[in-house]
């Protein structure tokens, strides 16, 4: 059962030495930039492992990104007020002003000679948790970040059902298949599909673009 995850993902410079924390203030100094992340999973393994150690082969087996890093310069003009985090969190992962970023997001499933079927309107403006802060929590047992590594948000899912981030909760778990432009649907992909993930920002007449993540799923060998 072959899903995609609507995801994004920064990427960091040097961090400081391993022993010494990242705080959520200082966070922004440590992050290049970041790229379009479908972090491809397999849903049935996921389903068999998951409980009790989490998802590990059903997430480790390909990851899919976008052809450039658009810097965090780029993006600060679209940063814009996230969820509000309730209850507080703790005083390590506090931080004032605005640290979301307001990321247009969209995913199409294109079947071969059919035009494409966006199923995915997102934002990432909707995570619960900023970037800061996860790396801010990554570091504070004075885990060492190196220059080029890279982390994943985590699925991006909308408080509507057409801005969920997968097709285990567009289909909400196979119990409301997804309709297609041939009259067929998916609970979730299949073989020579294509999964098309773009997003953009956009204000004031600029557009920043991290250009697509097109990716086609082919039968097994």
């Amino acid at each position: 059962l072959l899903d995609f995850e609507l995801e994004m993902a920064f990427i960091t410079f040097n961090g400081k030495p391993l022993g010494h924390s990242i705080s959520v203030d200082e966070a922004e100094d440590y992050i290049f930039g970041m790229v379009l992340f479908n972090d491809w999973s397999a849903r049935d393994i996921q389903k068999w492992e998951y409980v009790p150690l989490g998802p590990f082969l059903a997430k480790s087996f390909a990851s899919s990104i976008s052809p450039w890093v658009v810097t965090l310069d780029a993006l600060a003009p679209f940063k814009t007020a996230g969820p509000v985090q309730d209850p507080p969190v703790l005083p390590y992962l506090r931080s004032s002003g605005d640290h979301h970023i307001d990321i247009n997001l969209e995913v199409d499933i294109i079947i071969p000679n059919l035009d494409p079927c966006t199923v995915t309107r997102s934002n990432y403006r909707h995570m619960y948790w900023t970037m800061q802060q996860q790396l801010a929590h990554h570091t504070c047992n004075g885990c060492n970040i190196r220059a080029g590594d890279m982390m994943a948000s985590g699925t991006i899912s909308g408080p509507t059902p057409d801005s969920f981030g997968s097709m285990l909760e567009l289909s909400w778990r196979g119990t409301k298949p997804v309709p297609m432009p041939d009259a067929s649907t998916r609970k979730f992909v299949l073989d020579e599909d294509t999964v098309q993930m773009r997003g953009w920002c956009e204000k004031d007449g600029v557009r920043v673009g991290f250009g697509n993540v097109t990716t086609k799923v082919l039968p097994p060998l």
